[in-house]
């Protein structure tokens, strides 16, 4: 929160900035002293001097009354602020509750007030206003129901989309995974995040709201007598204007000043805070691809060696998502499992399904995305057909998630030990200062200093492998049974990198915590699991025992990102090692074997038809036609694969 609010300053030190907020200070001054100090003035009838024009005695002259209209303007600032900002406060916070509503409704209900919204939007404020208007009456209340009813549509759609873009961080994801309610999630994670740009859009919507105020009151349907803001004295000088101005420019001259200064201080916050202001393809049934046969004979047969359940069992997962072409689908039958204190690494180049499959395991993919799979268990409990509700139960003590990018795994608003805390209160019903105890406990087990005074800090006050320890912790603040952990050493120097490891060493030694471990760095997997998956194109290409790596591997694919580690034998004098080609996109995997373009082992029967996931050897899973066909030394010694410094390989 101290990181936010110490951006707000940099708004007063722009020129525009420190003058429209000077303005608004000077409005907001008047409208609190000006009736106190010449509310009488205003009031005062003179029938001696009624209708004058300028003069020394009555600046801006008199009105029907012989009352003074110069300071009739003065005192009619509160009012005119005060309506103005009610309805501002109305239309923000309807929009922000019809905005909202989408994310914890169910989806039929959520998408019906989406659709409300959009028609509404579809209108100009005005005429809604005015519609608003003579619905509720004339008069000060049934004018700021209207506005406030007008301008809500523009907020709900703003908070939508604001709501959108925050619900796809990891620190959102992280809430998810721990069981965190659609409510609580809301308030606690999303709007807390969002209340920036709402602020800035509101300090220029005040400007449109006094603007619209002033209209209806001109027209006759806000404010009326004895009352009296800015737009009635403006109604009732244009009558005048033929013979003298003054009388009309006086609350004119109000409302342009004042209007100005609420909508240049927002456009000044916007600039300086880099905030947005306001201003689907249809697609079919997705066609998911057919089941891989013999995947779960073949899961079962290549681990005879381990007894009981697996904590993961995974057969046949598939992951597709709409596109303006169709449905494309990055991850397509994926098979494996995970063992109670196993650790599996999973590995492949960008793009090739490893963190998708991630996301569908924990059950963070979310529509229109369709996630499906013969088998996809949690600890036994089938995880495409339980209900939401026992899911959050489950998975929020059951499995930890560690993600890639640890300044974005956290919520940047609230305190590291509350963040941590949440688990405790919302799974173990533990009361707040006991959940921050147990917070403070975890950040002690996974050797972050001080946790006491830490656990009272903000993530952009940790280094970036406290903050990746402090995301453990997170997962133990519960009891895990298995810790999914994405990229958890990406930016990490090397020293902090270890640590990282040897954290999860020993999480899992001392808890028989099962962890899946995805990493594109292929030494970092062997060292620290007892298996590896090699991901290809969305597929498994290749399930081996993490010691028969460098000397077992049988797939080109997986010889390849082995040869081109290097290593202190690697001759300098060489160009490194790569792989030639590129990774072909998800909506255009080509026929056959996806991996056919880049290897040069490759004919027309991999060209021509996939080949499945079949036992190689016991605990050795391959997918190729041609297995070790290029392996003629092992791979510690640098497998023979196409060496070129050029021509669009990837390392």
């Amino acid at each position: 929160m101290s990181a936010t609010r110490s951006r707000w300053p940099s708004v007063a030190r722009t020129p525009v900035g420190a003058c429209a907020g000077l303005l608004l200070l000077a409005v907001v001054v008047l409208a609190v002293l000006a009736p106190i100090l010449w509310g009488d003035r205003a009031s005062v009838v003179d029938t001696a001097a009624i209708q004058q024009g300028p003069s020394d005695a009555h600046l801006f002259g008199t009105d029907n009354l012989g009352r003074d209209i110069f300071y009739r303007v003065l005192v009619a600032t509160r009012l005119s602020l005060l309506l103005a900002v009610s309805a501002t406060l109305l239309g923000v916070v309807l929009g922000l509750v019809l905005g909202a509503l989408p994310s914890v409704l169910p989806r039929r209900a959520g998408r019906f007030v989406t659709s409300v919204v959009n028609i509404a939007v579809a209108f100009p404020g005005l005429l809604l206003a005015l519609f608003f208007a003579v619905i509720f009456g004339v008069g000060a209340t049934g004018a700021v129901l209207a506005i406030g009813l007008a301008m809500a549509p523009a907020f709900a759609r703003l908070t939508q989309t604001l709501s959108a873009s925050v619900a796809g961080r990891d620190f959102v994801a992280a809430a998810r995974t721990v069981g965190v309610g659609r409510m609580r999630l809301l308030v606690r994670h999303i709007l807390p995040n969002i209340a920036e740009p709402l602020a800035v859009n509101a300090t220029i919507g005040a400007g449109a709201s006094l603007l619209a105020f002033s209209g209806l009151s001109f027209l006759g349907l806000g404010v009326q007598a004895p009352d009296y803001d800015w737009g009635r004295l403006l109604g009732e000088g244009l009558g005048r204007i033929n013979l003298t101005p003054a009388p009309a420019l006086a609350p004119c001259v109000a409302v342009v000043v004042t209007g100005l200064a609420f909508n240049l201080f927002g456009e000044a916050a916007a600039a300086a805070l880099g905030v947005r202001t306001l201003s689907r393809q249809a697609v079919g049934p997705c066609p998911l691809p057919p089941p891989v046969e013999d995947t779960a004979a073949d899961v079962a047969a290549h681990r005879p060696d381990t007894d009981g359940q697996p904590v993961l069992a995974v057969e046949n997962l598939q992951v597709a998502f709409p596109g303006p072409a169709g449905w494309t689908t990055p991850v397509r039958g994926v098979s494996f499992a995970v063992h109670p204190g196993e650790a599996v690494g999973v590995v492949g180049e960008s793009g090739s399904g490893k963190s998708l499959t991630a996301m569908a395991v924990s059950r963070l993919i979310e529509h229109p995305a369709q996630v499906s799979a013969r088998r996809l268990e949690f600890l036994g409990t089938p995880l495409l057909d339980t209900e939401e509700r026992e899911l959050r139960r489950l998975l929020g003590t059951s499995l930890a998630m560690v993600f890639q990018d640890p300044m974005s795994s956290f919520n940047p608003v609230t305190s590291m030990g509350r963040q941590l805390a949440e688990v405790a209160e919302h799974h173990q019903h533990l009361s707040r200062g006991a959940a921050l105890a147990r917070a403070v406990d975890r950040l002690r087990a996974v050797h972050v200093p001080a946790p006491e005074r830490r656990a009272r800090q903000y993530p952009h006050e940790f280094s970036g492998g406290m903050r990746q320890r402090a995301m453990i912790g997170m997962g133990l603040m519960g009891d895990p049974r298995l810790i999914i952990a994405d990229e958890p050493t990406t930016a990490l120097d090397v020293t902090v990198q270890r640590q990282v490891l040897r954290l999860l060493t020993e999480v899992r030694n001392e808890r028989a915590t099962a962890i899946l471990l995805i990493s594109h760095d292929i030494t970092v997997i062997a060292r620290t699991c007892d298996r590896v998956l090699v991901m290809y194109a969305g597929r498994i290409v290749e399930d081996l025992p993490a010691a028969d790596l460098f000397t077992a591997a049988r797939h080109p694919y997986t010889r390849a990102l082995l040869a081109a580690v290097p290593d202190l034998d690697t001759d300098r004098d060489r160009p490194l090692a790569v792989i030639p080609g590129r990774p072909p996109e998800p909506d255009r995997i080509p026929e056959g074997c996806a991996f056919a373009p880049r290897c040069p082992s490759a004919d027309d029967h991999c060209r021509r038809e996939d080949p499945e996931p079949v036992t190689y050897t016991v605990g050795h899973r391959i997918a190729c036609w041609h297995p070790g066909q290029d392996a003629t030394e092992p791979v510690g010694n640098k497998v023979q694969v196409e060496e070129t410094a050029t021509g669009g390989g990837t390392a």
